[in-house]
């Protein structure tokens, strides 16, 4: 009995987000799979009317290298996007977790690495990243950009 309702949850819970929620589309690399739910629409229209669109997908950016990271970040990421949008508790604006962070500012030196040897910090200021300044490249202003908290500010910090 306990069996064959676990099969028929994960059956049904598989069919949903395969089918219904389009969730294949997420395995690909087609950024039009991040507007699938809505929460991202904002962003994907952003991206679009970006310079990156003509260089960079969503997982450029988004997803570190390697396969297996790549989908595991995705898998976490969409859960996460799926469970605060099934619940209506999305932040808005959606706020860039650590993890993320760490993995878009990778991809930042990845593409434009020489450009960033050649950054001089900010006087008295120690581990200066990209999005710091270019919170807006992928996504320009207005465009549902995420809140980017530096990350030697801890969330209470953060609150108003």
């Amino acid at each position: 009995m306990v069996f064959g309702t676990s099969l028929g949850v994960a059956v049904g819970l598989g069919g949903y987000t395969f089918v219904y929620a389009k969730g294949s589309s997420y395995l690909r690399d087609d950024p039009a799979a991040c507007a699938n739910c809505h929460i991202m629409t904002e962003q994907y229209d952003g991206w679009r009317k970006s310079s990156h669109h003509a260089v960079a997908t969503c997982n450029d950016c988004h997803t570190p290298p390697g396969t297996l990271a790549k989908y595991a970040t995705k898998a976490s990421n969409g859960f996460w996007h799926s469970f605060y949008f099934t619940m209506g508790t999305f932040p808005d604006p959606i706020r860039l977790r650590p993890r993320n962070r760490e993995v878009t500012e990778s991809a930042c030196r990845k593409c434009h690495g020489t450009i960033v040897e050649a950054i001089e910090a900010p006087a008295g200021v120690d581990g200066t990243q990209c999005l710091t300044c270019h919170n807006s490249v992928g996504h320009p202003e207005g465009s549902g950009n995420p809140t980017l908290v530096p990350p030697h500010f801890t969330q209470k910090e953060q609150s108003p």
